[in-house]
């Protein structure tokens, strides 16, 4: 069961789902989604240096990549096919009942940013800001500015709570991040 705008607003409420700086709900509340708005901190390939990505090998994954901090009020130029990791201003934490969907803003669809490639579900017990994969699909550069309301969470409940949430999995390769990490899939087993 996807929650409404009303259920939003209780479990905000209560506690139940906590989201860090508080949403203007005026704003930022649809009617089974809250928007986020998009943080300073962008992580960029130095794609001229790499030949190619080789995901067994977790070490270049960071060297791969560059973290760039926008200044307030100062675009980030997104060229078109650019692929690049960027952060929410906001962090959330999500008790072990429900889980939360990434989705994109219909209006930076129709400029053809993406803001998510297949990372869409923060798993119950999730705790960090959100990263989002943004790409540009389209043909034209795009600026996109911190603050600006980039994407939404939806919120569904689970049947019953999870037996091991996302703070509770040693795999939790991303737990508490407030940074854009680059990919740790060379940790995986």
């Amino acid at each position: 069961m996807i929650l409404s705008d009303r259920d939003i607003k209780k479990a905000f409420a209560s506690g139940r789902i906590k989201i860090s700086p508080k949403p203007d709900f005026s704003t930022q509340l649809g009617s089974c989604s809250v928007d986020l708005r998009l943080g300073e901190s962008f992580r960029v390939f130095n794609h001229s240096s790499f030949a190619y990505i080789d995901s067994n090998n977790p070490k270049p994954m960071t060297d791969m990549m560059k973290e760039v901090t926008v200044i307030k009020g100062e675009p980030f130029i997104l060229q078109p096919g650019d692929f690049v990791l960027a952060t929410t201003m906001e962090s959330f934490k999500l008790p072990d009942n429900l889980l939360a969907r990434l989705e994109g803003r219909s209006s930076l669809g129709r400029l053809g940013i993406v803001v998510h490639s297949t990372a869409s579900i923060f798993e119950p017990g999730w705790d960090g800001v959100v990263v989002m994969e943004l790409g540009n699909l389209g043909r034209m550069p795009v600026a996109l500015y911190p603050g600006m309301r980039v994407c939404a969470l939806t919120f569904e409940e689970l049947t019953s709570a999870a037996s091991v949430p996302y703070n509770k999995k040693k795999t939790a390769k991303y737990m508490g991040q407030q940074t854009p990490l680059p990919s740790k899939i060379g940790e995986d087993q």
